[in-house]
């Protein structure tokens, strides 16, 4: 990735909130995130595109080498610095993502990759990204699928989520506050990950999740290191249930 500064810069901090690349124990959600990333990269070509709840910066800077212009916002201080130090291409700012830093109507394409499970406020969050969004323009949402991430809970796995959703739900949420919903396509393991599913009880991701990683079997590190995006594959409803899906990727235009 050319737009990487390789001067050191300061670690972003290990909270678990966030997907930090470069990090060997995270490089099976990095590569889930990185594969989402990569699917959307031709819908932003040439286009102005605003990512909120940004983090660290790599889909930013993603995005940033196929769009004409991109802008990450987030929340936090310390990520909004390190993405600034880090990435050169895309601009980066620190603002809240339920009152984004951007006129009416100024946006091509608004992205919130793994940030609408974090909010506290879905119909607001959702309202505020269809303010920012050209007619004509697209909203990009990708999020954990609750039926995959937290099966039969009744509050989320992950402490940082405040809600999950089932695609069901997302839907209904997205075309009531703004927009309508052209696409719902789900991320789901390739043949490479169903095989470790199989591999490890049924859940590869559920084995990295029962110890700390510094109590990993070696073969467990060893194929956590080597998952690759294309271990991913983002899939329709024509082709998998998506039910099914690992997340789910719903992109819609603003109503007119």
């Amino acid at each position: 990735m050319d737009d990487y500064r390789p001067a050191e810069t300061s670690a972003l901090p290990r909270t678990g909130e966030r997907t930090v690349p470069g990090v060997a124990a995270e490089n099976y959600w990095f590569r889930r995130h990185e594969a989402a990333y990569a699917w959307l990269l031709p819908a932003v070509a040439g286009r102005v595109v605003l990512e909120v709840g940004c983090g660290e910066g790599y889909g930013t800077a993603m995005m940033a080498a196929q769009a004409r212009k991109v802008i990450g916002v987030d929340y936090d201080h310390s990520a909004v610095a390190h993405a600034q130090a880090r990435y050169r291409r895309p601009r980066f700012v620190r603002a809240n993502l339920a009152a984004l830093p951007v006129r009416d109507a100024r946006v091509d394409v608004l992205a919130g990759l793994q940030v609408i499970e974090h909010v506290w406020d879905h119909p607001q969050f959702v309202a505020e990204c269809a303010r920012v969004v050209r007619p004509g323009g697209a909203l990009l949402i990708s999020t954990p699928n609750r039926l995959t991430f937290s099966p039969g809970l009744d509050v989320p796995t992950n402490p940082f989520h405040t809600h999950e959703f089932t695609a069901a739900e997302l839907v209904a949420l997205i075309n009531a506050n703004g927009f309508a919903v052209t696409s719902v396509l789900g991320l789901h393991a390739g043949p490479r990950l169903r095989g470790l599913d199989a591999a490890y009880g049924g859940s590869f991701a559920a084995a990295q999740l029962d110890l700390p990683p510094q109590g990993w079997p070696v073969e467990l590190a060893r194929d956590v290191a080597s998952i690759r995006a294309e271990d991913f594959a983002v899939l329709g409803r024509q082709s998998a249930d998506i039910d099914t899906a690992l997340d789910l990727i719903v992109l819609a235009t603003p109503r007119g």
